[in-house]
């Protein structure tokens, strides 16, 4: 799993092809809930779509810029377009369901 710490590097992330971006803070349970989970899809689907966090603590301006009201919110983009927006805890089989759809 790929940790952006840039409006830069989230916007190249985005822009290269099927991107999984989580938005939360280290000291929320349900993120860090939501961690080991996106460890297994990086694995899973390692080389056919990026799989990143983004700290908003360190990154306040991109919640702003995103609309994110809670954490965790998990963004799925394809080439640099929103395609679906995830809000809180998310289980495994439901993203990566929302990720394999995008890939066939």
């Amino acid at each position: 799993m790929e940790k952006i710490r840039s409006r830069e590097k989230l916007e190249k992330a985005k822009r290269n092809g099927l991107t999984l971006v989580n938005f939360g803070t280290p000291w929320s349970a349900p993120c860090r809930l939501q961690e080991p989970i996106l460890r297994q899809l990086a694995a899973q689907f390692q080389g056919k779509a990026l799989i990143a966090a983004v700290n908003l603590d360190e990154n306040r301006d991109l919640a702003s810029n995103l609309a994110i009201q809670s954490i965790p919110t998990l963004i799925l983009f394809l080439n640099g377009r929103e395609i679906q927006r995830f809000v809180g805890l998310q289980s495994e089989w439901t993203l990566s369901e929302a990720v394999r759809k995008l890939l066939t």
